[in-house]
């Protein structure tokens, strides 16, 4: 559809034009990588602390470039263009699409970088690549969905920087990005599964390891909550989002 093309090259144009937060979430998690391994590699040993390494620093700064996207919605009010894009003919999905798919290729680079740097650079081993492509595709799914929910959603970008900064690093760190699940309180082990880290985890470590039935089981459960995710953020846009918000 040639509106929806439309707003994927504008999108794509805003991103290119303003590329620092994407490259600061591509560098923070190396500078993360380099410093905390060692304390991984002692704990776990060098595969296993490694691979904790590379998956916590990947989950962590992967959400929180959720804000790339969130962002991008925000925008729409902020600039008070919102009124024009419900003029078009463009249905809530459409509209998520024009926003998203831009940031889908953002969202991928940044992970590809840490990827490539863990394996190459500190010989983190993958298993299966073929899982490893769609457990990052669904975990990635999942980040556009959520970033897009709190765009809609914030009445302000601070209020949408406290939501990807505090929210991202509860969701890692409950999901066992940070801390391996055995590690934790009980209590927090119980409640781990309440969070799509957990589930990153999942789907990532069972790529890393070949252990296909977890990640196929963890790609699943991210795929689901990215449709929640999806749907709440339609909702809220049809539902007539787009009132005046604040810098």
């Amino acid at each position: 559809m040639p509106e929806v093309t439309a707003l994927i090259r504008h999108n794509a144009t805003l991103l290119v034009r303003e590329p620092g937060p994407l490259l600061s979430r591509m560098i923070l998690p190396l500078a993360f990588l380099l410093a905390l391994r060692p304390l991984y590699t002692a704990a776990q040993g060098t595969i296993g602390g490694t691979t904790q390494a590379v998956l916590g620093a990947l989950i962590t700064f992967s959400l929180l470039a959720m804000s790339i996207v969130g962002a991008s919605m925000l925008n729409e009010r902020v600039w008070h263009t919102w009124n024009r894009l419900r003029a078009t003919t463009l249905r809530p999905a459409q509209i998520l699409a024009g926003k998203g798919i831009p940031a889908l290729g953002a969202l991928l680079a940044q992970q590809a970088v840490v990827l490539v740097f863990g394996v190459l650079v500190l010989g983190m081993r993958v298993a299966s690549p073929a899982l490893l492509v769609i457990s990052l595709l669904a975990w990635t799914l999942l980040l556009l969905a959520l970033g897009a929910t709190l765009g809609v959603f914030a009445g302000s970008y601070g209020a949408l920087s406290a939501s990807y900064d505090v929210g991202g690093l509860v969701l890692s760190s409950l999901g066992g990005a940070l801390v391996p699940i055995s590690a934790m309180p009980g209590w927090l082990a119980t409640i781990a599964p309440v969070s799509p880290g957990y589930w990153a985890v999942t789907a990532l470590r069972g790529a890393t390891t070949g252990d296909a039935a977890a990640a196929w089981r963890g790609s699943a459960v991210l795929l689901a909550f990215a449709a929640a995710a999806a749907l709440l953020a339609g909702w809220r846009i049809s539902r007539g989002w787009g009132r005046s918000a604040k810098l």
